[in-house]
């Protein structure tokens, strides 16, 4: 069984929106802190989004106020609403758990800007 399955990713143009979604199975939804992650061809793996340990969102600076991270809880599901999309949101998006030493990744999914 895959612990986290993303889904919502796919190609828009500037300015579009998409919304990614994260299935977790429940243990790991109940038990870990869930966020958003993404890597550029060339580039470091970045944090975008995620809840912290006490529930509260957490953004990066340059996706402040376009993107809103969210869950349902009675979905095990995490999602990640991006608005106003740029090119250089252009990445690979990856879920996680942030498990102690060992954090839990998706499989990812690709999100491309592009006119």
């Amino acid at each position: 069984q895959v612990p986290l399955v993303e889904s919502g990713g796919g190609l828009v143009q500037p300015g579009g929106s998409l919304r990614l979604s994260c299935a977790a199975s429940g243990s790991i939804f109940s038990r870990y802190a869930m966020g958003w992650y993404r890597q550029a061809p060339g580039k470091q793996r970045e944090l975008v989004a995620r809840f912290t340990r006490d529930g509260m969102p957490n953004y990066a600076d340059s996706v402040k106020g376009r993107f809103t991270i969210s869950r349902d809880n009675a979905k095990n599901t995490v999602y990640l609403q991006m608005n106003s999309l740029k090119p250089e949101d252009t990445a690979v998006y990856y879920c996680n758990a942030d498990r102690v030493f060992s954090p839990i990744w998706g499989q990812g999914t690709q999100v491309t800007v592009s006119s």
